[in-house]
C-alpha cells in the first residue's frame, strides 16, 4: 500500500515521539530497581567553597560506648582548632561537620539502627548541641550501613580539590549487618571520599575484626584508641583570661530572625558545657569562636552583614531593644560589634599563641597525654590525607 506523502512527514516526529517515550519508561523502570532493591541515589553534588573541609562523623553509641561519647564531646573543640589551622595558597579552610550515630536500639532495624544527627553544617553549637544529647542504648552495629547512609545522604563536595572525609568509630566486627564494607567503601573511594576508621580497644582486635581492611580500600587511615579513658586537659596560665574575654566576645551578637534568640542561648549553653569539662576546654572553644571558621550568618546580624549588607534592607525581627533603631543607627551599632569583634577576637589570638606555646612544652614533658584518645587519632588521621590535597597542617 502506498502511505501519502502527507503522512511521510510526520514519520520522523513519530519516531523521535517513541523513542523519547521508551527512554522515560526505562529511566522510571531504572529507579523503579533502586527502590526495590531498598537503595536510593546518592545526593547529587554541589558546588563547594574553596579549600573546603567535610568531615562526617559516625560514633558507636550502643551500650558499651559511653566512653566514646564523652570523648567527642569533650575533645571537639580542639579537634575543630586543629582543623582550622590547616592552610593551602596561604588561606583557611571553611569546615563542614555532619554527624550519625549507629548501633543504637532507639532508631529502627529498618534504617540499620544509623540516624542522621546533622547534615553537613558550620553551625557548631548545632554540633555540640548534638553531641551533648546522644546517650547510648544497645543494638546491633552495622558498619557497612552506617557508611552506605552517610555516602549517600549527605550533600558531598564535587571539587576535585575538596578534602571529604568519612570517620567511623566503634569496637564490634566492621562486616556486621546486609551492607558489606567492602563494596561500599570501593563506592566511597570512586567517588573521592577517605574512609578513616577508628576501633575502640586494641589494635590487634581491631584488624582481625576487619577495621584496618575498611580504611586501606579508601587510602584512610586506621587507628585504635582507649575510649574509657578521661580527656586529660592541659591548663595554662592564660585559660582564664581567654574565658573572660569570651564573655565579651558574645556581647557583639545580634540576633535576629524566627531563631535568633534560640541560637543565641544554644551559643551561651554550649559555653556552659565546655566549661563543665575544665576551663582549658572553656578556652578550646573560646579559641575556635575566635577564629574564621566560627560564623553565624544565619541568626546574627553582624554576621550576615558581613556577608551581605543588603540583609539590612530586609524586613528584620530583632529583640525589641534593636527593633526601635532607625536603620541609620542599625548600621552604627552593627560596625560597633563588628569593631569589637575584631578587636576581642586578636586578643584571645594572640593569648592562643602563648597558650598552645605552654602546651607543647607540657606535651614534650608528658608525651603518653592523651596518646589514645579520638582528637589524636582523628588528627593523624587528617595528617597524611590532607597533604596529599595540598593542605598543611601547622
Amino acid at each position: 500500500m502506498k502511505i501519502p506523502t502527507s503522512v511521510k512527514r510526520w514519520i520522523p516526529l513519530f519516531a523521535l515521539v517513541l523513542l523519547g517515550c521508551l527512554f522515560q519508561f526505562r529511566s522510571v523502570l531504572a529507579l523503579t530497581q533502586w527502590f526495590k532493591k531498598g537503595e536510593k541515589p546518592m545526593q547529587e553534588w554541589v558546588s563547594s567553597a574553596e579549600n573546603l573541609i567535610q568531615v562526617a562523623l559516625l560514633l558507636d553509641t550502643s551500650g558499651s560506648m559511653e566512653g566514646l561519647i564523652e570523648q567527642a564531646k569533650s575533645q571537639l573543640w580542639q579537634i575543630l582548632n586543629n582543623l582550622s589551622q590547616a592552610e593551602r595558597n596561604g588561606a583557611g579552610p571553611k569546615i563542614e561537620i555532619a554527624l550519625y550515630h549507629y548501633g543504637n536500639a532507639e532508631v529502627s532495624q529498618e534504617a540499620g539502627y544509623v540516624q542522621q544527627l546533622l547534615p553537613f553544617t558550620s553551625d557548631f553549637d548545632a554540633v555540640s548541641e548534638a553531641l551533648f544529647r546522644l546517650r547510648t542504648n544497645g543494638g546491633e552495629e552495622y558498619c557497612g550501613m552506617a557508611i552506605k547512609t552517610a555516602l549517600h545522604d549527605l550533600k558531598w563536595s564535587g571539587g576535585e580539590d575538596q578534602l571529604r572525609l568519612l570517620f567511623i568509630a566503634g569496637n564490634e566486627g566492621f562486616d556486621q549487618g546486609p551492607v558489606r564494607f567492602q563494596k561500599i567503601c570501593r563506592k566511597a573511594k570512586d567517588q573521592g571520599i577517605v574512609v578513616n576508621t577508628i576501633f575502640c580497644g586494641q589494635s590487634l582486635d581491631g584488624i582481625q575484626l576487619g577495621w584496618q581492611q575498611g580504611a586501606l580500600i579508601t587510602g584512610g587511615h586506621y587507628a585504635n584508641i582507649d575510649h574509657n579513658i578521661a580527656t586529660d586537659f592541659i591548663e595554662t596560665p592564660y585559660d582564664e583570661e581567654i574565658s573572660r574575654l569570651n564573655l565579651k566576645l558574645n556581647s557583639t551578637y545580634i540576633p535576629f530572625g524566627e531563631q535568633g534568640l534560640n541560637k543565641q542561648q544554644n551559643q551561651q549553653l554550649q559555653d556552659a558545657n565546655a566549661i563543665t569539662y575544665s576551663v582549658a576546654n572553656a578556652a578550646s572553644r573560646a579559641c575556635f569562636k575566635a577564629s574564621g571558621n566560627y560564623v553565624n550568618t544565619s541568626w546574627d546580624l553582624v554576621d550576615a552583614f558581613a556577608a551581605d549588607s543588603t540583609v539590612i534592607d530586609q524586613q528584620l525581627d530583632l529583640a525589641e531593644d534593636f527593633q526601635q533603631l532607625s536603620r541609620t543607627r542599625l548600621r552604627l551599632k552593627i560596625k560597633e560589634c563588628q569593631d569589637n569583634r575584631l578587636a576581642i577576637s586578636q586578643q584571645i589570638q594572640a593569648l592562643n599563641l602563648d597558650r598552645q606555646g605552654f602546651i607543647q612544652q607540657q606535651l614534650i614533658a608528658s608525651p603518653t597525654t592523651n596518646k589514645e584518645s579520638l582528637e589524636i587519632s582523628f588528627m593523624q588521621s587528617l595528617e597524611g590525607i590532607a597533604k596529599l590535597k595540598g593542605f598543611e597542617l601547622k
